[in-house]
């Protein structure tokens, strides 16, 4: 797994989640910024999961297994819109939280990659 790249959408994921924090702190929901900030983290757990197909499909295997290692690409891929989704739901701070929490959730399962791929 391109190393840089899982470093990158990890940091991301948490600059995000900071920057949504920031806006619940200030009782804020989420704004057209926010949903900008999300389709560039989305659009690099996109990019993440296409590599890591085209690595498995190319015979490279991860040192956890493959079932595992596709599960956390999936989750990694749907973790920021599923949250944004729920955030456009909940039109309060808390659709705010909501995303940051996403981005949490995300920057752990970029940790947990990096470790089933044998980082």
């Amino acid at each position: 797994m391109l190393d840089a790249l899982t470093l990158v959408t990890g940091v991301a994921a948490l600059l995000l989640a900071a920057w949504c924090g920031w806006a619940a702190s200030r009782d804020q929901p989420t704004k057209d910024w926010h949903f900008i900030g999300m389709a560039v983290v989305s659009l690099l757990a996109v990019v993440q999961l296409v590599i890591g197909i085209v690595l498995l499909a190319r015979g490279e295997k991860p040192e956890q297994g493959t079932t595992i290692f596709v599960a956390y690409l999936l989750g990694a891929f749907a973790c920021v819109p599923a949250a944004g989704f729920m955030s456009l739901a909940e039109r309060t701070r808390w659709g705010s939280v909501t995303v940051s929490a996403g981005g949490i959730v995300l920057a752990v399962l970029e940790v947990r990659l990096y470790d089933i791929w044998g980082g």
